[in-house]
């Protein structure tokens, strides 16, 4: 089963390629680019992954990612991550990053969307995996600041899947992103957004409502309003749930009480993705064994989560069916 849930095909919806920055890659380019950490050793860095919550985790994913400033320091990130995807199964990526966590220390979007976008090309070479950006605002930060990063991001926008919405989640509602992911649908952009992770499932209507998005990223907390369920069941709204990061930032308390069960009885469309992975403890293959074991799912519920992230993702309808076919036929 381990090997089962590792191998069949998939595809990562939700990753924050910031957060697969590595103990040991972020203290090569601290050193690449004469950066200091706070951190002296890989060991210390990893001591600091017992978060209390989605802040605390914020504080030192924030301090890690300073150390990416060239375009080949992003194009090192992305190719170090897509070589543990394409080890995981995994065929498609649509990829979120950060760019005012960049921009704010004078690294310009264009660098960052550059280095990025070429380690996508290249993994379609090395790996056969089809990749592509999300570009996120941070949600601590005002609507106005998000509409500048999407000016700024424009001259790229063929480079760009869509745009999506990140970080802190509580006293930040959707409200404030109307405009800018308006102007982002405008542009042709998908949009997504997280909403109803450690924010209320009002936060997922209002999303959908005013944002107009096209998938949740997390969405656990929408069993809270049955209504809402039954519209997310009835649109195929799909939900990219990240279990091992519930559970590291204490939205379960433990893999064996989440709800991803509950969700999928429920008739949602949900699969399972990895989220910050180097941050909280498994990329996408461990999300899935885990999330296995500690729920007792079937094969074919592992491959129903593995079929619904082809259904998820923003490729056209025939490349979804033959990813699709690939998993059915995935060890039968």
């Amino acid at each position: 089963m381990d090997s089962f849930c590792r191998n069949i095909p998939k595809a990562e919806l939700h990753l924050h390629i910031e957060g697969t920055l590595e103990p040991e890659l972020m203290f090569e380019l601290s050193r690449r680019n004469d950066i200091p950490l706070r951190f002296k050793t890989v060991d210390e860095v990893r001591a600091a992954y017992e978060f209390t919550g989605l802040q605390s985790f914020l504080d030192i994913y924030y301090e890690g990612a300073k150390v990416l400033v060239h375009e080949p320091d992003f194009y090192d990130l992305a190719t170090a991550y897509f070589g543990r995807a394409a080890a995981d199964g995994v065929r498609r990526v649509e990829m979120f990053f950060d760019p005012q966590t960049h921009m704010e220390r004078g690294v310009s979007c264009e660098t960052v969307v550059h280095g990025l976008f070429r380690a996508c090309e290249d993994a379609q070479a090395k790996h056969g995996i089809s990749a592509g950006l999300i570009l996120c605002f941070l949600r601590h930060l005002s609507g106005e600041a998000a509409m500048q990063t999407l000016k700024e991001a424009l001259p790229f926008k063929e480079k760009l899947l869509g745009v999506g919405l990140d970080s802190a989640e509580k006293g930040h509602p959707p409200t404030k992103f109307t405009e800018v992911f308006a102007r982002a649908r405008a542009e042709g952009l998908h949009a997504v957004a997280h909403a109803g992770e450690e924010g209320p499932p009002a936060y997922i209507r209002d999303a959908l409502d005013l944002l107009k998005i096209e998938r949740v990223d997390h969405g656990v907390r929408c069993l809270e309003d049955p209504a809402l369920v039954a519209r997310l069941k009835e649109g195929r709204i799909p939900l990219t749930v990240c279990p091992l990061s519930n559970v590291k930032l204490r939205v379960f308390d433990a893999l064996e009480g989440h709800n991803l069960r509950a969700l999928m009885d429920a008739g949602l469309l949900v699969s399972i993705h990895s989220d910050d992975p180097a941050y909280f403890g498994g990329y996408i293959g461990e999300n899935f064994y885990a999330t296995q074991k500690a729920l007792d799912l079937s094969r074919e519920e592992v491959r129903r989560l593995a079929r619904n992230s082809f259904e998820a993702c923003f490729l056209p309808d025939a490349q979804k069916r033959e990813l699709r076919a690939e998993v059915d036929s995935f060890g039968s």
